[in-house]
């Protein structure tokens, strides 16, 4: 009886201690600076496509919630080179997206000799999305396919809707 009394307790304990512990949020939205100086907000991940090929995706939003969203892909320099425009490819089960190749549009990126980075609109893909839901993303002759986890797509999300503080 003591034995049980010792165990209800210790359950009673555990319950209680998740109800009351605030969830952990890994969250990656921050404020940051553009080259300019002026503040936007962004995502910062790292992904892997399934040839193994590791790649950074920025999405980032300067100014107002209803700015455009732009999504980087940057690869490492001297392993690939990235041809503009070239359309990035995204699939979600029978839906599929082509966002728009603006790279060009960023005079740094324009200029910059290495050419592993590139810069789609992502607010079509955004605009059309209801939940986070699994992506995966090709680059005709460079990304193969990339998945990107739903919480990814939650940040892509927030960075389009969050207000900068």
């Amino acid at each position: 009886m003591l034995a049980l009394r010792r165990l209800l307790c210790t359950l009673l304990v555990a319950v209680t201690l998740l109800l009351l512990t605030p969830m952990a949020v890994s969250a990656q939205v921050h404020e940051h600076q553009d080259e300019n100086g002026a503040p936007m907000l962004r995502s910062l991940e790292s992904l892997r496509d399934l040839d193994y090929q590791s790649w950074q995706a920025v999405a980032y939003r300067t100014g107002k919630p209803g700015n455009p969203v732009v999504l980087r892909i940057v690869g490492y320099p001297g392993k690939l080179r990235l041809e503009h425009p070239a359309p990035l490819l995204v699939q979600s089960g029978v839906k599929e997206w082509q966002l728009d190749d603006i790279t060009l549009d960023n005079p740094v990126l324009a200029t910059d000799g290495r050419e592993a980075a590139a810069e789609f609109a992502l607010d079509p893909l955004l605009n059309d999305l209801s939940n986070n839901r699994p992506l995966r993303l090709f680059m005709p002759g460079v990304i193969n396919e990339m998945p990107v986890p739903p919480y990814v797509v939650a940040e892509w999300r927030d960075v389009q809707t969050q207000p900068l503080s």
